[in-house]
């Protein structure tokens, strides 16, 4: 365990949710790439085509779950800190807002 600020915590969880994304919106078609290449056939050329792969999807899966968890540690951490930390504030900022130019009615 290390310890950290906040808001470097507050920062990599911003990072690890941004990879997790990106990790995410993977889907299969961008796993492959289109190669095409002539190989003669019987009386003429055939056009074929292979999808090859870019990186295994145990890759991309391996790479997804890492992130997620360390986004999950961190993110438990920061609660954690949210809820036993005290900050001060003015007494109006936790007070309802009102509206001045609306007179109430008693």
């Amino acid at each position: 365990m290390s310890k950290i600020k906040l808001a470097e915590g507050l920062l990599r969880r911003k990072e690890l949710q941004q990879k997790v994304d990106q990790l995410r919106a993977i889907n299969e078609k961008s796993l492959y790439e289109v190669k095409t290449g002539r190989k003669p056939a019987h009386e003429g050329i055939d056009d074929i085509i292979a999808q090859v792969p870019k990186v295994s999807i145990q890759q991309v899966t391996h790479a997804f779950d890492w992130h997620a968890k360390a986004l999950r540690n961190v993110d438990a951490a920061i609660q954690q800190a949210n809820w036993a930390t005290e900050i001060e504030v003015s007494d109006d900022t936790m007070a309802d807002y009102v509206d001045p130019y609306v007179k109430e009615e008693k």
